[in-house]
C-alpha cells in the first residue's frame, strides 16, 4: 500500500447544545479531517481528535495541523507499507509525542488498507461484534434536578450507561440524586477530568455508597502514583483515560494498581496499532476496556465503532449516534442507535459510511494537500 496524496481540511460543526466539563464548555467543534488517496486510487477519510484548547491533551487542532503537515504526512508519503500496523513504529521513530496527529494519519492508513482489501474495518482489525452497546456522557448541569432529568431521558432513550461529568461542588450529591431517581439497576459512572487531588480522597470515597461502575480520571492526567494511592482508598473502580497514552502506560497502571478499567481512545494513544495492543494486554490481564468519545464527527465515530467491536470492549462505549451532538453529520448514513446498540457496518468495505463531500466543502475553513 502506497499513499500518493493526503488532503487536510478543517471544518466547523456547532453542537446542538453546549457541553460542559470541569475544564471548560464547548459550543462548537473545530474538526480536522484527512482524506488519503493510494497509488491505486483507493480513498479513505480519517479524523484528528485534538481539541481547540490544550485542556484535555497538550495537543490542539492547530499543533496537530502543523505536525501532520510538516512531519507525519511526509513520513506516510515517503514509503510503502505492507500492512498499516507498520506505521505506528515508523511514526514514533525519533518523533516524540503528538499522538493525536500521528493517530489521524495512522488510522487513515488502516481505513485505506481495509478499503483496498475489500473488508469492513471492524472485521479487518479482528472485531467480533456486530453491535456496540452505547453509553451517553452528560455534561455538568446547572442543578441536580436538571441532571436527573437528562439522565432519566437518556435511560428512556435506551442508553446502556450514563456517564456524569463532575467537579468539586457538583459531584457526590448530584450523582446521588441520579442514583435515587434512576434506581439501583441503572449503570452509572462519574467522570472528573482531573478535577481533584489526593487531598480529596475522603470526599471521593463517598462515591462508594452509590454503586457506580467506575469513577474516571479523578486525579492529574499524567499521574499514576497518586491514582494508585487513591484506588487503595476506594471500593469504586478507578478508570484511567488521559493517563493511558501507550501500552507501556497501561502496563504501569497494572503494575502500580492505579486503576481497574481503561478507557481506550485511539486518537489519544497514537492510533489503532497502539489501541489494539492496549486492548490485547488488558484482555490478558482481565482489565475491562471501553471506547470513549472526543466529540468526533461521523468519520471519527466510524473508527471508534470498528475498534469497539474487539472482544474485550465489554462496557458500553461513548459511541453516541450522530443526532446526539450534530444537527447534520458529515456522513451517510448517519450513525443511529437502536435499543441502546450502534450497529457495526459489516456490509461494505472500509469505514462503513460514505462521506458527504458537498457538506464538508461547505463547512471547510482551511485546506492543504500534500503529495508524494
Amino acid at each position: 500500500m502506497r499513499v500518493d496524496q493526503i488532503t487536510m481540511r478543517e471544518i466547523r460543526l456547532a453542537l446542538k447544545e453546549p457541553f460542559r466539563i470541569s475544564s471548560g464548555e464547548f459550543r462548537e467543534r473545530r474538526i480536522l479531517l484527512l482524506e488519503l488517496v493510494s497509488s491505486d486510487g483507493a480513498r479513505a477519510w480519517s479524523e484528528c481528535v485534538a481539541g481547540e484548547t490544550p485542556n484535555y491533551s497538550p495537543e490542539t487542532i492547530d499543533t496537530a495541523w502543523t505536525m501532520i503537515e510538516q512531519h507525519v504526512a511526509p513520513r506516510a508519503l515517503s514509503r510503502a507499507f505492507d500492512h498499516p500496523g507498520e506505521a505506528h513504529a515508523f511514526f514514533e521513530r525519533d518523533f516524540r509525542g503528538h499522538q493525536m496527529a500521528k493517530a489521524a494519519v495512522e488510522m487513515g492508513l488502516w481505513g485505506l488498507a481495509a478499503t483496498e482489501a475489500d473488508e469492513p474495518l471492524g472485521r479487518f482489525i479482528g472485531g467480533t461484534r456486530a453491535g456496540i452497546e452505547v453509553g451517553i456522557s452528560l455534561g455538568i448541569q446547572p442543578s441536580p434536578e436538571a441532571l436527573v432529568a437528562k439522565a432519566l431521558a437518556a435511560l428512556a432513550e435506551g442508553y446502556r450507561k450514563i456517564k456524569i461529568k463532575i467537579e468539586p461542588g457538583r459531584d457526590v450529591e448530584w450523582v446521588r440524586a441520579v442514583r435515587e431517581a434512576a434506581g439501583p439497576s441503572a449503570h452509572l459512572m462519574a467522570d472528573a477530568n482531573n478535577a481533584y487531588t489526593l487531598d480529596d480522597a475522603e470526599h471521593l470515597a463517598k462515591f462508594d455508597a452509590l454503586d457506580l461502575l467506575m469513577i474516571e480520571q479523578p486525579l492529574a492526567w499524567d499521574d499514576l502514583v497518586r491514582h494508585a494511592k487513591l484506588q487503595k482508598r476506594l471500593k469504586t473502580a478507578i478508570c484511567l483515560d488521559e493517563s493511558i497514552t501507550s501500552l507501556e502506560r497501561a502496563q504501569d497502571m497494572v503494575a502500580l494498581h492505579s486503576g481497574r478499567i481503561v478507557n481506550i481512545k485511539p486518537g489519544r494513544v497514537g492510533g489503532f496499532s497502539s489501541a489494539i495492543a492496549i486492548h490485547d494486554y488488558c484482555q490478558e490481564m482481565a482489565i475491562p476496556v471501553w471506547c470513549g468519545g472526543m466529540f468526533e464527527s461521523g468519520v471519527g465515530r466510524a473508527y471508534n465503532v470498528a475498534l469497539a467491536s474487539l472482544p474485550n470492549f465489554t462496557l458500553p462505549g461513548d459511541v453516541s449516534p450522530s443526532a446526539r451532538y450534530w444537527t447534520a453529520d458529515v456522513v451517510s448514513p448517519e450513525w443511529v442507535m437502536d435499543d441502546g446498540i450502534v450497529r457495526v457496518p459489516l456490509d461494505q468495505p472500509g469505514i462503513g459510511v460514505a462521506v458527504d463531500e458537498a457538506q464538508i466543502d461547505s463547512l471547510t475553513v482551511r485546506t492543504a494537500t500534500l503529495r508524494r
